[in-house]
C-alpha cells in the first residue's frame, strides 16, 4: 500500500517499515540542505538554539517572501501570509483533521512516500468519497500558498539539523500517543497482551509526557520514536514564534506499540 517513490535518500518502504524504527539511519530530503547551504553555515556559528530558530525563521521569511507580504496590506497579501509553514502547524494544533493538517498529510505522502490512512474518518483506496474529501481538503489549503512543499521541506530539514546538535548520539525519544479509536488502527502483530505492531497515519501526533497523552485518549500507547522520523516538535521553535503544547509530530509507519497501564 506504500508508494514506491519519493524525495528522500531512502526508500518509502523501508522508512515506513517496523524494521527501520527499530535500526534507524538518517536520511534527508535529496537537495534541500545543498540548495539552502547558506543557511546551514550560518547556523553553524551559533550556539543558543533560540537565535538558530529565529535566524531560521528569518531565512524562511526572505527565502519566501514573507517579509514582502507583511509590508503588503492587500487582503491577497494577508491571506498569502497566514498560508506560511506556521500557520499549517497552529492548523494542526487545533485539529489533525483540519485543512492545514491535510497538507501536512499530504507533503508526507509526496516527500516520504507514505500515504495518510485517516482523514476525517479512514481513508481507503475502495472508497473515493473520502479520498476525495482528503484531496478537497489538501487543496483548499495549498491554494495562494507560495510553495508550502518546499517550505515545508526546509522545515524538516532544519528540525533534523537540530535533533543532532541537541541529542548527539541518541536515536530514540521514547514517547506517548493517546487514542480513543485504538480498535481501528490496522494491527499486523500482536506480540502480547500490551504490545503490537500497528500501522500509525503517516504523521502522527505524540507527547513526552504519559499522563497528559491521557488527555487525548483512553488507551495510551508508548513507542520508541526514531528522532529521525520526528517532522516537528513545539520547542522547535521559540513561543514568540509559535506558541503550542509539548508536542512531536512523528512521520507514520509500522510502529511496536505498548499500551500503559
Amino acid at each position: 500500500m506504500h508508494r514506491t517513490w519519493n524525495y528522500c535518500d531512502l526508500p518509502a518502504w523501508l522508512l515506513a517499515s517496523a524494521e527501520f524504527n527499530e535500526d534507524p539511519r538518517p536520511f534527508e530530503i535529496v537537495g534541500v540542505r545543498q540548495s539552502n547551504k547558506h543557511l546551514f553555515r550560518r547556523l553553524d556559528e551559533l550556539a543558543d538554539a533560540d537565535e538558530r530558530a529565529r535566524t531560521f525563521h528569518e531565512y524562511m521569511s526572505v527565502q519566501f517572501h514573507l517579509h514582502e507580504w507583511n509590508r503588503d496590506h492587500s487582503d491577497c497579501a494577508r491571506r498569502s501570509l497566514k498560508n506560511s509553514y506556521v500557520r499549517f502547524l497552529r492548523g494542526w494544533g487545533v485539529d489533525s483533521s483540519s485543512i492545514e493538517a491535510a497538507v501536512l498529510k499530504a507533503w508526507v505522502e509526496s516527500r516520504i512516500g507514505i500515504p495518510p490512512s485517516f482523514h476525517r474518518g479512514k481513508l481507503r483506496g475502495d472508497d473515493p468519497e473520502s479520498q476525495m474529501a482528503f484531496a478537497t481538503d489538501r487543496m483548499r489549503g495549498s491554494e495562494r500558498t507560495n510553495a508550502i512543499n518546499q517550505q515545508l521541506d526546509l522545515l524538516f530539514t532544519f528540525g533534523q539539523y537540530e535533533l543532532a546538535r541537541r541529542c548527539p548520539g541518541e536515536r530514540w525519544f521514547q514517547l506517548f500517543r493517546g487514542t480513543n479509536d485504538a480498535g481501528d488502527y490496522e494491527v499486523l502483530q500482536e506480540v502480547d497482551k500490551r504490545e503490537r505492531l500497528v500501522r500509525l497515519n503517516n504523521l502522527s501526533s505524540f507527547t513526552p509526557d504519559q499522563e497528559r497523552a491521557f488527555e487525548f485518549g483512553g488507551t495510551v500507547w508508548q513507542a520508541s520514536v526514531p528522532l529521525v522520523k520526528v517532522f516537528f516538535w513545539s520547542r522547535l521553535l521559540p513561543e514568540s514564534i509559535l506558541k503550542g503544547e509539548d508536542e512531536f509530530l512523528v512521520i507514520g509507519g509500522v510502529y511496536r506499540v505498548r499500551k500503559v497501564l
